[in-house]
């Protein structure tokens, strides 16, 4: 069940992705491209994006364990250090150039456009390196 829960849910974001064309890279560069050929409907995409989640963020809450396993497993850190910003300044400017992020890059690869077919195996290394680069995160010990 976990397996078709998990295909499910892939399937359905990817297809929402392609029909609200955040698989298509030029709609993200136009939507930062305040002074030339802006669209503003990227923000409508977020915005609808964020009016399905919060319910499902708030029924996930109300739950003591998830559907398919035994505890959640959430982000305890809440502090902002240099190697975040600077993961959200390099996320940041990759998804301005390359009007991709991983979500829909691996969407598009069906499609596969030379800029999709570049940018996911850089992707790929990019992550590849991170993880091999990046310092052993710190543990919280509860008091």
């Amino acid at each position: 069940m976990h397996f078709f829960s998990t295909l499910f849910a892939g399937l359905f974001f990817g297809s929402g992705l392609i029909l609200s064309g955040m698989a298509n890279p030029t709609k993200v560069q136009n939507f930062l491209d305040i002074f030339g050929t802006w669209d503003p409907s990227l923000a409508f995409v977020m915005g609808g994006a964020i009016l399905v989640t919060a319910p499902g963020f708030w029924f996930v809450q109300k739950r003591s364990t998830p559907f398919f396993h035994d505890m959640f497993h959430l982000p305890t850190r809440n502090d902002i250090d240099a190697r975040l910003v600077a993961g959200a300044a390099i996320f940041g400017i990759g998804w301005g150039l390359g009007g991709l992020c991983p979500g829909p890059a691996v969407t598009s690869l069906p499609f596969a456009t030379s800029g999709v077919l570049v940018f996911v195996p850089a992707m790929l290394v990019g992550m590849s390196l991170a993880k091999l680069t990046a310092l052993p995160s710190r543990k919280t010990i509860p008091a």
